[in-house]
């Protein structure tokens, strides 16, 4: 088998990609992936090895994912904006034996030159890294090659966790995991094959909301998708008016985003699939946007280690705030600190199992252990409940959990009584612990330009909404809250905000 046998046979003309004003056809898409899988093949590479990509959301990425999973290779896309050092660090965790870059990662790769840690194959077909020494992937030496047959469980791609709360890890993805994933999604009846899909892909490709619920679930349903890294929410209004987008998944931070546009109805108006993801969306924005703009925005639950999507409330009446029920070929439990199954109501870390699970993270046994029962359940380190019509809503990371005087706080609690106040764009809650290592309540603000409200009046809302423990021994106005590119708060980097 191979990740790429999952894609449809579709009108040979019908664009794959839109990028700018750029239309890529399936056949160009085929054939570019095709002539790049000569290019790596001819300069040595194997199957199993590790190739690092580093490009944004251009059809560039897209053609180089599916020449080196087509040949068996391992995709590892980085994040062209990271710092020098995190860049060396993921390089070195992986081994990476190539490296692909694109236009946006220019400075990337100029960096990692600088510093002497490029891999010993580098390949690109901008001009200027082609006079920077890399190799030409449209040069013609070396023949197309077809897609190879691999195993379910060969990797496919290594994709970085987010690394909120601590150093991001390779988390290993096969072409069984990505396939069957896409197959789970493909199984909820949303009447997708009844007219053909234009997708929006705004989400980063190097992640796993876009690089396998966006690009490879895209792909699979003959979709059109298009590509662009996110400029604002007016020209992704202006992405979903021009090109008649029916599908629009993304991180909360982008719907939020949405609500500061002048969009009206009429904008969104082919649009008939709205999707969250990464992190919980506050309510309030849900239900403004609905009000605004007339679509329904529906959670969905997943993680880099299950490769995308495990659970979704897409299609269904399950209550607003919880990211419905599981996926077919899904397995949960919710378990309390026994490892026993909790009552309907109660919260409890979430189990995963299935054959969309990562079987662990590259060239760390120890991680892979650690997030793993003696049963091969996986767990999430994701607090959630279910009711009795077996919908989940999640509550919190265990890792994020503050300990206060013996009593949990759950920092998207605090975070959702701060942000009931309009003048609150962002807020993130953090455990500090002080000289007696008893911890407390920590908040950081970001507000509106000419906000009404400060900290003191943020601190009265939050007596009038919390029990008395949770509320913040300190609020900090900041003007930003370090987030990953998909807009999930990095706990690890908060103090030094």
């Amino acid at each position: 088998m191979n990740l790429l046998d999952s894609l449809p046979s579709v009108d040979p003309g019908r664009p794959a990609l839109i990028v700018g004003d750029r239309s890529v056809s399936y056949t160009d898409l085929s054939n570019r992936a095709a002539a790049w899988r000569g290019q790596l093949v001819g300069h040595g590479l194997q199957a199993g090895d590790r190739v690092a990509l580093i490009e944004g959301n251009t059809d560039t990425f897209v053609v180089a994912h599916l020449a080196c999973v087509g040949a068996g290779l391992v995709l590892v896309p980085l994040n062209p904006q990271s710092p020098l050092p995190e860049l060396q660090a993921e390089l070195d965790a992986v081994d990476a034996g190539a490296m692909i870059v694109g236009s946006a990662g220019g400075a990337a790769h100029a960096a990692l030159a600088g510093a002497g840690s490029l891999p010993p194959l580098v390949f690109a077909t901008e001009a200027e890294l082609l006079a920077a020494g890399c190799i030409d992937l449209n040069d013609e030496t070396h023949g197309p090659t077809g897609v190879v047959a691999v195993e379910a469980d060969h990797p496919a791609a290594l994709l970085f966790t987010s690394g909120t709360a601590g150093p991001p890890k390779p988390a290993i993805l096969t072409h069984g995991n990505l396939t069957t994933s896409i197959a789970a999604i493909r199984a909820v009846p949303l009447g997708l094959d009844e007219r053909p899909q234009v997708v929006l892909g705004v989400i980063p490709l190097f992640h796993v909301f876009g690089l396998n619920v966006i690009l490879n679930f895209g792909l699979s349903m003959g979709a059109t998708i298009v590509l662009r890294d996110f400029d604002g929410p007016e020209s992704t209004v202006a992405l979903i008016r021009t090109h008649g987008i029916t599908l629009v998944a993304g991180p909360p931070a982008l719907w939020a985003s949405l609500l500061g546009t002048e969009a009206t109805a009429d904008d969104f108006a082919t649009v008939g699939i709205a999707l969250s993801g990464a992190s919980k969306l506050n309510g309030r924005i849900a239900e403004a946007l609905r009000d605004k703009v007339g679509i329904d925005v529906r959670e969905g639950y997943g993680l880099t280690e299950s490769s995308g999507i495990l659970s979704s409330a897409m299609g269904t009446a399950a209550p607003r705030g919880s990211v419905g029920q599981i996926l077919p070929g899904v397995e949960l439990r919710i378990v309390d600190q026994s490892n026993d199954d909790v009552l309907v109501g109660d919260t409890g870390e979430i189990l995963a199992k299935g054959p969309m699970i990562s079987p662990g993270y590259w060239g760390d046994d120890e991680a892979t252990a650690r997030t793993r029962d003696d049963d091969g359940w996986l767990r999430t380190g994701d607090l959630a409940i279910v009711d009795e019509d077996g919908c989940i809503s999640i509550v919190d990371r265990l890792k994020d959990l503050i300990i206060v005087s013996g009593f949990n706080v759950h920092p998207v609690e605090v975070e959702a009584a701060l942000q009931s106040n309009a003048d609150v764009v962002l807020a993130a809650a953090v455990g500090e612990a002080g000289e007696s290592g008893e911890e407390s309540v920590v908040a950081y603000v970001v507000l509106k330009p000419g906000a009404a409200v400060d900290a003191d009046g943020l601190t009265d809302l939050c007596r009038a909404r919390l029990a008395r423990y949770k509320v913040p021994q300190r609020i900090e106005l900041v003007d930003s809250i370090p987030t990953t590119a998909v807009g999930k708060i990095r706990r690890r980097d908060l103090g030094s905000a």
